[in-house]
C-alpha cells in the first residue's frame, strides 16, 4: 500500500509541476510552439512574412569614408 501511495504522489507532482512550468512560462512556450509549428510546415515560405516595402534594408557593403571623416577633424581644445 506504501508503493502505490508514494507513486500517486510522484504522479501528483508532476502533473503539478508541469502545470506550474506552463503557466510561468506560457509566452515563451507559444512563440517556441509557433516556430515549430512553421518550420514543420512544407507549404510555409519565410519571404511572405517580410513586407519588403515597408522594411529598410542596410547596404552590403556601407560607405564609411564620410564617418572616419567627420571623426578624423581637428578639435583644438583651449
Amino acid at each position: 500500500m506504501g508503493a502505490v501511495t508514494t507513486a500517486l504522489i510522484a504522479i501528483a507532482a508532476v502533473a503539478l509541476g508541469w502545470c506550474t512550468i506552463e503557466i510561468a512560462c506560457k509566452p515563451c512556450l507559444e512563440k517556441g510552439r509557433e516556430a515549430i509549428d512553421r518550420n514543420l510546415n512544407p507549404n510555409y515560405d519565410p519571404d511572405d512574412d517580410i513586407d519588403t516595402a515597408a522594411t529598410v534594408r542596410a547596404p552590403l557593403n556601407p560607405d564609411y569614408s564620410e564617418a572616419a571623416a567627420a571623426l578624423s577633424t581637428v578639435v583644438k581644445a583651449v
